[in-house]
């Protein structure tokens, strides 16, 4: 079977679960053709991203302080990783021409004092390449020829659009799939690091956080792959979070259109763009635990079996919105007002994550993240405010709350047993959206509510049984 097993970040996040990991993709192997995708080391990223963030601030001191500590952890983490002296050598070569090249990127930022998308990508790429040479090298002391490669090394190519890249699929594929044959005929594993490629002029792009699974999807869809496995520190997608509800259960499997929504809803376990190379294909995934691999975990899949089927099979929450209510009676009967309310959030890169239109069309409700929200606000008020638009209303913290499960279409009284059992805990409901697939109802509450809605609908649903 090919198969593409996808390590997070805390699957290698230190010296141990490195050779616990490489042990592991060496016992699979015996059966299995694999092809490992690596996540940066947990926490590496976000530090990466505080450098750039650093350098655009000016702030050389402090940027110098966090890339040193980011150099000597990974330099550190290599030498207690192999103990053969040869190996640990010839990794230590590796890891100091590619720290070389870190170095000389940063100090070149620093000069110029400026971040631009693609230098930012550049950055940030840096953690996937480094733990792939960890992994590589510890998997050849155990006796597993391996060979680092990055996106780009493997060869897929992607648009120009940093920080949020889309693979040119039919050009990836075949360059992915010749890579990777190539390398199989001489019985050599290719440890492949996630979240990036380059386009089509060489320049290193990413796919966005969470962006090491559309890797691995990618990966897979190119070389036609059996199953693909995502590995991280939970056994599966759960019915809702179980930090708020203590008898969450595993989810045993979902459709890919169901994964689709927990994706977009939430489930920070799955990039949202994963599953698209594996749809057309049917490729399986699965959601498993490296630190629990006798966990069969969460399958997705195309059909899944009848006997795991509900009427709703979760309850995601996304916290710490914001809702923007505009008001206006010159919107009424007014073509193209949604469009110019649209378009000038768009211009300023806010991201609308809900919305709702009252049919008087006098409303219209917009839930954005907390982050953009006075950016939305400001832009809207200079913008429209005493023209199309009498009064924005602002609403901090609140959250969206969606039931998910496609056996919910056709099926009547789901939203009536929603809201009443949100209802009987006191909960008010501040605005509701449900597309005409009947996939998922979506309801906003305040912040403060959520917990208590999420747990009477787990409970409603008998999501715990």
């Amino acid at each position: 079977m090919k198969l593409i097993l996808k390590f997070g970040g805390t699957s290698v996040s230190s010296p141990q679960n490195i050779r616990n990991v490489a042990n592991l993709i060496k016992k699979l192997s015996k059966e299995h053709k694999i092809i490992p995708v690596f996540s940066a080391i947990s926490g590496v990223t976000d530090d990466l991203i505080r450098v750039t963030n650093l350098i655009q601030n000016r702030n050389k001191d402090a940027a110098n302080s966090l890339a040193k500590k980011i150099i000597k952890m990974h330099t550190d983490v290599a030498d207690q990783c192999i103990q053969n002296s040869k190996i640990k050598k010839d990794l230590m070569n590796k890891m100091k021409t590619d720290l070389d090249e870190f170095q000389d990127l940063l100090h070149g930022m620093l000069l110029l004092g400026e971040v631009t998308p693609r230098s930012s990508d550049y950055m940030i790429s840096f953690g996937e390449r480094l733990s792939i040479n960890l992994v590589a090298f510890t998997l050849n002391e155990i006796g597993i020829k391996a060979v680092p490669l990055t996106g780009k090394d493997v060869g897929i190519v992607t648009d120009s659009h940093f920080g949020g890249a889309k693979p040119l699929m039919d050009t990836t594929r075949l360059h992915v799939s010749h890579t990777i044959d190539d390398l199989q005929q001489k019985k050599i594993m290719a440890i492949i690091g996630g979240f990036a490629g380059a386009d089509q002029h060489g320049n290193i792009t990413t796919f966005g956080r969470g962006g090491s699974d559309y890797t691995a999807t990618i990966i897979a869809s190119s070389i036609k792959a059996d199953e693909v496995w995502l590995m991280s520190d939970v056994d599966g997608l759960m019915t809702t979070d179980p930090k708020i509800v203590k008898n969450a259960k595993l989810i045993k499997e979902v459709s890919y259109i169901e994964a689709m929504e927990m994706a977009l809803f939430g489930a920070k376990y799955i990039h949202p763009r994963a599953l698209e190379p594996l749809v057309a294909k049917k490729i399986p995934l699965r959601i498993r635990n490296t630190f629990n691999v006798d966990n069969p975990g969460t399958l997705v899949t195309a059909t899944p079996q009848p006997d795991t089927q509900k009427t709703v099979k979760c309850v995601s929450t996304i916290r710490h919105t914001g809702l923007i209510d505009v008001r206006g009676g010159s919107m009424v009967g007014a073509p193209g007002t949604a469009a110019t309310i649209f378009s000038i959030l768009a211009k300023e890169g806010v991201n609308i994550m809900m919305i709702s239109q009252s049919p008087s069309e006098s409303s219209i409700s917009i839930i954005v993240k907390k982050n953009d929200l006075d950016k939305a606000v400001n832009a809207l008020e200079m913008n429209l405010l005493g023209k199309i638009i009498k009064k924005v209303d602002v609403t901090v913290d609140v959250s969206i709350i969606a039931l998910i499960g496609s056996g919910m279409r056709g099926i009547a009284g789901v939203a009536s047993k929603v809201f009443t059992a949100v209802a009987k805990k006191g909960v008010n409901v501040i605005m509701i959206a449900q597309g005409s697939s009947e996939l998922n109802i979506a309801f906003v509450v305040k912040d403060s509510d959520c917990n208590a809605a999420v747990q009477a609908l787990h409970d409603e649903f008998n999501l715990g049984k």
